[in-house]
């Protein structure tokens, strides 16, 4: 697993890896290094995409289980990541080309606009299911994002949404085939390149400052 960054045309490219796409320590330095790339050059747009059967499976739970006195410092992590991702002063849209399971969802909830594969995968919130509670910064990020049908749906079912299923639900913008995936996310932001950073950073920085808020706070 590697995360790469590229540019097409003006848009960054954000590979996410190629197998489940946890969030291991390492893949989290890795995105912290690659969203800093982005932030750090001309205005941009973002795709993020995964390769394969995943997009993400979430958080390291067997780093996790062999390590339960980190969980503080992980969750932090995590949330740091998700909440940078929430108010990136760039145009970002998550291409969701396989599944994408509870934090790995969040991953993609976090991004301004989503585009999944209409044939293949789920979006899963399974937390009720595998006993792990959300945290109050996570769950303020899903309800910001979701509406109160769809929060209480995800959240307390554990229900897989395949592609059809999660745009009917709006917990995504469009679906596409497999091989248009990386083309119908990158048309829908290429035209947005040029926003200027601080003031869409800030926009979004309003807009979501409660879940902002709740990300930076505690994981429990």
């Amino acid at each position: 697993m590697t995360v790469t960054l590229t540019y097409r045309d003006a848009v960054a490219v954000l590979e996410i890896g190629d197998d489940e796409n946890r969030f291991s320590l390492t893949w989290l330095d890795e995105m912290e290094t690659a969203l800093d790339r982005v932030v750090a050059g001309e205005p941009t747009a973002l795709v993020t995409v995964g390769t394969g059967k995943f997009f993400s499976n979430g958080l390291d739970l067997e780093w996790l289980t062999a390590n339960p006195d980190q969980w503080l410092p992980y969750a932090g992590r995590v949330q740091r990541l998700l909440a940078r991702l929430l108010t990136l002063p760039v145009p970002t849209i998550a291409a969701v080309n396989g599944h994408a399971f509870g934090a790995g969802a969040m991953l993609a909830i976090a991004h301004d606009f989503r585009v999944m594969r209409v044939d293949r995968g789920f979006l899963c919130l399974p937390e009720v299911d595998i006993r792990i509670p959300f945290t109050p910064g996570m769950s303020a990020l899903i309800l910001a994002k979701t509406t109160p049908q769809t929060a209480v749906a995800a959240m307390t079912t554990g229900r897989r949404y395949g592609g059809p299923d999660a745009l009917a639900a709006g917990l995504v913008d469009m679906t596409a085939a497999e091989h248009d995936l990386i083309e119908v996310a990158f048309a829908a932001v290429l035209p947005l390149v040029g926003k200027d950073p601080a003031t869409l950073g800030t926009i979004k920085s309003t807009m979501y400052a409660s879940a902002a808020a709740g990300l930076a706070g505690s994981a429990v």
